[in-house]
Order: C-alpha cells, then structure tokens, then sequence
C-alpha cells in the first residue's frame, strides 16, 4: 500500500499491518535486550524491589521465577531503561506510516514491552486502550512490533475491526487467567473479532478506541512484543483533578525540532 491506501484502510478499518518492518539484526538485537532486561528485573527482584517499579510480575504464573529469572508480564517506560527500545520508537519506515496518518508532529505517549513467557503468559481481555489514557481526542495510534511470530497459539493480538468508529467503554482489568473469558461485557458485539498473526519483525498499528485482546500463551516459548503509542501534539493532555498536571513527552518527529514537549492539564 502507499500512503493514502494505508490511510484510507485504517480509517475505516481502525488497523493496518506492516511486514517485515524489522531485520533479523534488529529482531536479534532486541531479544539480548530483553535478556539483559530480564537480568537488571532480577537484580531488583533480590532486592525486594521490583513492586512498584517499572517491571511488573507476571499475575498469574505459578511462580514469580523460572529458569532463574523473573517471569514478567511487561516492562514499562523502555525508552528509559533500554537505548535500543528507546532508539526504535524512531525507527524511520514507522515514523513515516504514522506520520501520514497523523500529522508531521508526533509525540510519544508510551513505550513498553508486552511479555507473554512461555506457559505463563496471561490473556489481556478485550478493551480499548483510550479508556485507560488521559488524553482528549481518544486518537492516538498503538504499534505492536513482533519480536517472534505471533500466533493464536501463543496468544496474538485480536481485533474487531472498525470498532474505533464506536463509543468509548469502560473494561476493567486487561490481564485474566488463562482459563477466563475476553470479556465479561455483554453488550459488545464479538462476533467479528479477527486474529491477527504477525511474523517476527512486523508490525500492527491500531487505533486508540479499536477493541482488542490477545489469547494466552501456553506454548512452551516466549512471545515477546516492542509496544508504543503515538500522538499529535492536537491532542489535549486530561488528566483529571488528582493526576499530575504537567507532563512532558518525547517529541519523535517534526515539533521544529525540539527533543521533548511539555502539556499542561486542559
């Protein structure tokens, strides 16, 4: 697709899928990243100060540690612990996608690996990621690059398409059993929930209000995924009274070349 078709396919279908958007280098480098991760995740672990940080435990794994380290479900703020994950939310053929569905100007409002370890990884139940996220319009963009296949065997990503185009709902907790329903709402329409399998190295990007989920993983291998959501500095930053009224964020491209931009609560 060039620029307008991918434009044109995600507006009405609310997400877009791009092959191969990493080389085996790049795929390569980023898994000894998440071993070294893994290993700081550890050290704090020991330390008995792993809660409350940026790694978060895998809830429902029936032990915090295997193969002497910790099994997490996912590690929030990369761009602050990891240069490479911090240098790959730039990576120039993704800016320039998202740059034609959003505007020239585009700032960071998340970077995270999503983890699934190997039989443990728990499903994330249906839901949109604007009903989480302080920011006004709900309009941001969701990249999940693959860092292995993604398949419904080790728990893919799911989406309904063109459910963007609806209303914004409230989900409850993401992360369920294994063993639980995607969802327990029964006033949402499931019935043309897809999946969405991925070779290592490519990409989906979805829409902020887009319902979506992903199964488990019982397989007996790791499925690990470089997370990060994009917005235009047109969104409004609302937090609400008892949120932090400023907060600044990672400028990505465009902004007459400025590094970071600070919003204050509309």
């Amino acid at each position: 697709m060039d620029s307008s078709q991918h434009a044109s396919f995600f507006a009405e279908h609310g997400y877009l899928v791009l092959s191969d958007l990493l080389d085996k280098s790049a795929i390569a480098t980023s898994h000894q990243e998440i071993n070294r991760l893994h290993q700081v995740a550890l050290q704090l672990f020991e330390k008995d100060q792993l809660n409350g940080s940026d790694y978060q435990l895998e809830p429902y794994a029936k032990s915090d540690r295997a193969d002497d380290k910790p099994v997490l479900r996912k590690i929030e703020n990369t761009r602050r612990h990891s240069l490479w994950f911090s240098t790959l939310a730039s990576h120039q053929p993704l800016v320039c996608v998202i740059q034609s569905l959003l505007g020239e100007d585009l700032l960071l409002f998340r970077s995270t690996l999503m983890l699934k370890p190997a039989h443990h990884g728990s499903a994330h139940a249906f839901h949109q990621d604007s009903a989480y996220w302080p920011m006004d319009p709900p309009s941001l963009i969701t990249v999940s690059i693959a860092l292995e296949d993604a398949t419904p065997k080790n728990g893919c990503i799911k989406v309904i398409p063109g459910s963007h185009q609806g209303d914004l709902h409230a989900w409850g907790h993401i992360a369920q059993d294994q063993h639980a329903p995607l969802t327990e709402r029964n006033d949402v329409d499931l019935s043309g929930r897809i999946d969405v399998p991925l070779k290592a190295g490519s990409a989906v990007l979805f829409h902020s209000k887009l319902v979506h989920g992903s199964g488990a993983n019982t397989t007996n291998t790791s499925r690990n995924t470089a997370l990060y959501a994009y917005f235009s500095p047109d969104v409004q930053y609302r937090p609400g009274a008892n949120g932090p009224q400023r907060r600044t964020f990672p400028v990505i491209a465009g902004m007459q070349g400025a590094t970071e931009h600070e919003m204050v609560a509309g």
